[in-house]
């Protein structure tokens, strides 16, 4: 057994180290490359970018070539190998077109969706979930969704050289040695070849990188990494399902999840390109390129460790342990990050300023409501005069069709003040005050002053238009009554 491991190994190896400068100088001539745009972009000159094609081609390539050179006892069990190569290809195809001549997201997504579907006919199937089962038909959606997290995760990490190469790689290597534990051998033959092709390929992509993986290479490792993962917990003694693999996985599956939620909080496409991830973090917290990927091949490590133990442990308290040391290390981790749409978010909920930001939205709306049904100007300024002392003001004025008004209150001597003053016409203006030391308005000065300017003009015009057309009913009865009586408007003032 160990021979085999080994020559597979060490074939898949040498076929990466051969191919991946072939394939890189091809690529190079025909000018498909990767260009810098010193922006997310960091490489200091154009790279190929077709990576991908080299460890795919030495994959597939070592299943072929060792047992024609050595004695393969395990060849029946290459069955997962080659029951996966169908939907892993389907993926790769993907990936070269992307790279070759860009794809729309919505068309990658439909190729995800049709290699994610292969592999579920094939057998990878998501059947246990942290100790609910999916036996049912909850396992279609819930395999295709981590097959689809998985591909793309990897494809988002990319962003470094030997960033996505390396984390796949340390991702690889703990499959194949649970495997090993598990005494899972068509897993163990999977996955070590793999490995091998990734270290030959960081022989080129290790900084300063002369080649990219492209689509084609990051959308592949992520996706068999995910088909890898739900093998591994159909054979593995821990009650928890998936855990074990989402902690292996954890470095690009966190960094996908931060950039969604990022985005959404920032009101962003979740498809959008940012200088966001965990990589660009680091990066900007000082480290040099090279000693951020360390970093993260560092906590790479350290998930491995945490996982290998997950998938032995048959004690749920033990297991229950490793998944707190887990979530404790990636909060550090991210507190560590700095990421400021967490903090704000955390700001709002935690203390209770969500429930402040909650009542400042209702008396918004409560004001607007008071103002659509404000009857005269006196009304209006009833209805702003009270809402000022809710939003924290302590003095209002209005100036409106020659007519003043006025509230405040008392302040002691050298108190200093800002004013905020809401235009409603050429001479007329709503203007508010606020000490200085005041809570922050931050998050509800522009609806107010949206909310003051619009429904105050609206009443305003309204009421005018109102008074116009009462003026106009008076007139016309005035007349009607003289044309009855037999005078004109003259002779009755006469």
């Amino acid at each position: 057994m160990t021979t085999s491991l080994f020559w597979f190994a060490f074939v898949s190896f040498a076929l990466s180290l051969i191919l991946t400068p072939i394939f890189r100088d091809i690529f190079r001539s025909y000018n498909v490359v990767d260009q810098p745009d010193h922006g997310r972009k960091i490489h200091k000159y154009p790279i190929p970018r077709v990576g991908g094609m080299a460890i795919a081609c030495a994959y597939v390539a070592c299943f072929l070539l060792v047992p024609l050179f050595t004695h393969n006892p395990y060849q029946a069990q290459l069955s997962l190998v080659w029951g996966l190569l169908p939907a892993a290809g389907v993926i790769f195809a993907v990936g070269v077109i992307d790279d070759l001549f860009g794809l729309k997201p919505s068309q990658k997504l439909l190729g995800q969706l049709a290699g994610s579907g292969l592999a579920y006919w094939s057998g990878v199937r998501v059947v246990d979930v942290v100790g609910f089962s999916t036996q049912d038909w909850w396992s279609l959606p819930v395999t295709i969704l981590w097959l689809l997290t998985c591909t793309n995760a990897f494809n988002l990490v990319d962003g470094m050289d030997g960033l996505a190469a390396g984390v796949g790689m340390f991702a690889t290597l703990t499959m194949f040695i649970a495997a090993l534990m598990h005494g899972n051998m068509p897993l163990a033959l999977a996955t070590i070849p793999l490995a091998g092709c990734l270290l030959g390929f960081l022989c080129y992509n290790f900084n300063p990188a002369t080649i990219f993986l492209g689509d084609s290479g990051s959308l592949t490792i992520g996706f068999l990494l995910g088909c890898y993962g739900v093998i591994w917990t159909q054979k593995s003694a821990t009650l928890l399902g998936m855990t074990a693999p989402l902690m292996a996985l954890s470095i690009p599956l966190i960094d996908v999840g931060l950039a969604i939620t990022r985005r959404m909080l920032r009101r962003q496409p979740i498809f959008s390109a940012d200088r966001g991830h965990i990589h660009h973090r680091l990066l900007d917290r000082g480290l040099t390129p090279k000693r951020a990927v360390l970093v993260l091949y560092g906590l790479c490590s350290l998930v491995a460790i945490f996982s290998l133990f997950q998938s032995v442990s048959r004690n749920d308290r033990v297991s229950g342990v490793i998944i707190l040391l887990f979530c404790a290390v990636a909060w550090v981790g991210i507190q560590y990050l700095g990421y400021a749409e967490f903090s704000a978010a955390g700001r709002m909920l935690f203390p209770g300023n969500f429930q402040k930001a909650l009542k400042a939205q209702l008396d918004l709306h409560a004001l607007e409501k008071q103002l659509s049904e404000a009857q005269s100007v006196e009304e209006c300024w009833r209805a702003v005069s009270d809402s000022a002392s809710k939003f924290g003001f302590h003095c209002v004025r209005m100036e409106v069709a020659g007519q003043s008004f006025e509230g405040a209150e008392q302040h002691g001597p050298g108190t200093r003040r800002w004013d905020l003053r809401i235009p409603l016409s050429a001479t007329g203006y709503v203007e508010f005050s606020r000490e200085l030391k005041s809570p922050s308005l931050s998050t509800i000065v522009g609806p107010f002053v949206d909310v003051i300017h619009a429904s105050l003009l609206s009443r305003f015009r309204y009421l005018r238009d109102r008074a116009d057309s009462s003026a106009a009913e008076k007139a016309s009865l005035v007349d009607d009554s003289l044309a009855a009586s037999g005078l004109t408007k003259s002779e009755s003032v006469s």
